[in-house]
């Protein structure tokens, strides 16, 4: 079928490119011509303005938008619903707050365009494994735009989850769970790479890879990563956030569900950022006031005891 891909990062050139292979038309735009030439390079239909996109596309359209969450998703939401028409779709497939989705969903309808949340995994692999789709919003809608779905995902990775704000409350979860997942290995890491026996960590990781019931897609990375590196000496210790795991947190607190492994997975990327943990001066201060435990300051690396 032929539709439009707004944002042309990594995931929206990636999935440009797997919908090209699958035989689609696609119209692309992005505010970088460098991005679109690109795209176009590769079989794409190029645009200059959401406008000129729009106007390439037949009734009834289909626009996938793969954006930064917040106001640059709703400023491209806005200015598609002053172009579309009645029986149009716009699909969210970045990671938008499950909420601001369901209030998206309820303003385009106003304008007689379905709205629908894909929840979006696969990263830079996608390309060449497939994306899992976790799609929210009306059955009919979410039937007219199948093809596109069942062309991103590989086989059993796509299905329509649920009503609007389903699919991106499931990518949120999922990326929270994705957060205590990463923090297990790395910790796991740690204590080996800091006991007494001097492990080889790619040689582990490769390891469990085989019958271990830790393995994982996260763990084939991690075993990338130590043979690319295996002290990880080349990366700073400091870990972001795209808000999905917070999000997940403060769902969980809605729900009076404990989620205690998400929450401290959470936190922990918070110190990762942090040259110096002032929680961490004040926890060393009161020991050495209560207990007299030595202190190490910041001018002189030796221990000092007062």
């Amino acid at each position: 079928m032929k539709l439009g891909m707004v944002g042309l990062g990594r995931m929206g050139a990636n999935m440009t490119t797997r919908l090209l292979l699958d035989k689609h038309e696609v119209v692309v735009y992005d505010r970088s011509p460098d991005a679109v030439a690109r795209e176009v390079a590769a079989g794409a239909t190029g645009s200059t303005s959401l406008a000129d996109l729009v106007a390439k596309l037949s009734p009834p359209r289909a626009v996938w938008i793969m954006v930064p969450s917040g106001q640059p998703t709703d400023d491209t939401i806005s200015e598609l619903l002053g172009l579309l028409e009645r029986g149009d779709i716009i699909i969210d497939g970045g990671n938008s707050n499950f909420r601001d989705s369901q209030a998206r969903c309820k303003t385009s309808k106003a304008c007689g365009v379905d709205f629908i949340d894909a929840g979006t995994s696969g990263g830079v692999w996608g390309l060449k494994n497939g994306y899992c789709l976790m799609v929210g919003g009306d059955a009919a809608a979410v039937k007219q735009a199948e093809p596109i779905f069942l062309s991103l995902a590989p086989k059993d990775g796509y299905a329509h989850v649920g009503a609007s704000g389903a699919g991106h409350f499931s990518k949120m979860v999922h990326n929270g769970i994705e957060y205590g997942m990463l923090a297990a290995y790395g910790e796991g890491f740690e204590i080996l790479e800091k006991s007494e026996f001097g492990y080889d960590l790619h040689q582990l990781a490769d390891l469990w890879l085989h019958a271990s019931v830790v393995r994982s897609w996260l763990l084939e990375l991690a075993e990338m990563a130590f043979r690319e590196d295996p002290k990880l000496t080349d990366i700073r210790g400091y870990v972001d956030d795209s808000g999905e795991g917070r999000w997940t947190v403060q769902a969980a607190i809605d729900e009076n569900v404990p989620a205690p492994v998400i929450t401290m997975s959470l936190i922990s990327r918070f110190v990762s950022r942090q040259d110096e943990s002032f929680s961490a001066k004040v926890i060393a201060a009161l020991r050495n006031e209560f207990g007299g435990h030595a202190l190490k300051h910041e001018k002189a690396a030796e221990e000092v005891k007062v």
